[in-house]
């Protein structure tokens, strides 16, 4: 799985020995406690390695960095406590030699006004800026707390720590992400053409398979115990019309066997599938409820081989730990302009619903390919609740990666269309889709459930240095 629990993080306690070094030694055992009671692991320097356990000198500096390089698979991110005002030379060297590309976050102790004679007070609050200006000269980014000095043993700082994991999930997923694009691009969808090249600066790496490749594995898996097992997978995911007949239900879970099998064995993390209208045609089923039951299991798959849909999925489900959906921007919501309908044939994750959807037919395009080779559409209302939404595309022509973030609500507003559907409330609705027409955006946008837009513009900007529009 992709998303990865329990992160590890290297931690930092720099100290300076003008300053009390209790105060230090204090501060580290208390670091480190919080780390285990948040659930994290943590890589430090030893009490026996340096003074105290801390960095403050180029020697141990190197020691450090020597540390974190052996242990470079196992470090998501790098913590730096700062109980006092610190060395900054040796906290960058640290880092700076140790060479490991990850997140970085700096934490400051907060003096206390009764405590500032000279054996108890820290400077923190100055040595913070010292150390944030080293990292700036040596082109370190990093990421700041809420506040700029705050007790360890703070709710505030707990926060901070599970928001930069979420930065580490983000920023270092996508650095090595495999995104598996399933068949051709249909042609008249020019608008989700994307560069593999500009995504490979960033380190996402596209994998294409030939749909035949897909269909005929789907074929030779006929009466295999796989298949007979997502049989009963698929009907116990949604309810399903009586007029459905079972072989179209043991041809879709065979191509779901298939694409699952192929997914594996390339170690994709997330995916686009040619939906339509090959697939129909030469095999005879839709792939909605394939892809709706991976991004379930977190694994994120998007239509019309849409790659930097895909990639807007992943970001999302790294954020947040939950599935992620692709959908259109569709119709406008009566004469309400900061609501609109999002939808898509039927590929929502079942847990946007909440409720048992339908599995049956597409509508609108079973109208064009026959009912009878269209089964897969996974259907129904999503629930009312808070979103995050996302949008990656390449621009050949300026040669980057840029995006829109932000979020909104998902409102219990009735509306009678079929397929997948959401009505969605964002605040200053038109000035986004402005923005997105202006920009040469796709109509696909990606979507979770949650308040995600903070994570993902800190990642995407700060660690990657794509465009990001921030939408309010």
């Amino acid at each position: 799985m992709a998303y990865k629990q329990r992160l590890t993080f290297g931690l930092i306690v720099g100290t300076r020995n003008i300053f009390n070094a209790k105060v230090a030694q204090a501060s580290r055992s208390v670091a480190i406690k919080k780390l285990e009671q948040l659930g994290y692991g943590y890589v430090i320097v030893s009490e026996q390695d340096t003074n105290l356990g801390c960095i403050e000198t180029y020697q141990d500096a190197q020691k450090c960095a020597k540390l974190f390089s052996a242990k470079r698979d196992e470090i998501d991110g790098i913590i730096v406590v700062l109980p006092n005002f610190g060395d900054e030379g040796s906290i960058v060297n640290s880092i700076n030699m140790a060479k490991l590309n990850v997140p970085i976050m700096v934490q400051a102790c907060d003096d206390d006004n009764d405590k500032v004679d000279v054996h108890s007070r820290r400077d923190a609050f100055c040595g913070k800026i010292s150390v944030c200006n080293n990292f700036y000269q040596y082109g370190l980014p990093f990421t700041d707390t809420t506040f700029h000095t705050q007790p360890l043993e703070s709710e505030t700082f707990d926060k901070d720590v599970h928001r930069f994991a979420a930065v580490c999930r983000v920023a270092n997923g996508l650095r090595k992400a495999r995104i598996g694009a399933i068949g051709a691009r249909p042609a008249n969808f020019q608008t989700v053409r994307a560069s593999e090249k500009i995504l490979q600066a960033s380190g996402i790496t596209v994998v294409p398979v030939d749909m035949s490749e897909i269909i005929f594995a789907a074929q030779k898996l006929a009466g295999s115990a796989e298949v007979a097992k997502k049989v009963e997978e698929i009907k116990a995911y949604g309810e399903i019309p009586g007029r459905i007949k079972e072989d179209k239900i043991v041809r879709q879970a065979q191509f779901s066997v298939a694409v699952e099998n192929w997914i594996a064995a390339n170690d994709i993390d997330a995916s686009t599938l040619q939906c339509w209208d090959s697939l129909e045609k030469n095999y005879g089923c839709a792939a909605c409820v394939t892809m709706s039951m991976m991004g379930e299991k977190l694994l994120p798959s998007a239509c019309e081989v849409d790659i930097a849909g895909a990639v807007s999925m992943y970001t999302l489900m790294l954020a947040g730990g939950t599935p992620s959906a692709l959908l259109d921007w569709n119709n406008n919501f009566a004469q309400d302009r900061n609501k609109c309908v999002c939808t898509h044939c039927g590929n929502y994750p079942k847990s946007f619903m909440q409720t048992t959807p339908e599995i049956s037919t597409l509508d609108v395009l079973g109208t064009q390919l026959g009912h009878e080779d269209t089964f897969g559409a996974v259907k129904g209302m999503v629930a009312p609740g808070a979103f995050s939404f996302f949008r990656i595309s390449t621009d050949d022509t300026a040669g980057c990666v840029k995006a829109y973030v932000g979020e909104g609500q998902l409102t219990s507003d009735a509306y009678g269309m079929d397929g997948g559907i959401a009505v969605a409330q964002v605040n200053n609705l038109q000035q986004l889709l402005k923005f997105i027409c202006k920009n040469g955006f796709e109509h696909h946008v990606a979507m979770n459930r949650g308040t995600l837009a903070d994570i993902i513009e800190e990642a995407t900007v700060n660690y990657l240095g794509w465009e990001v529009y921030r939408h309010e």
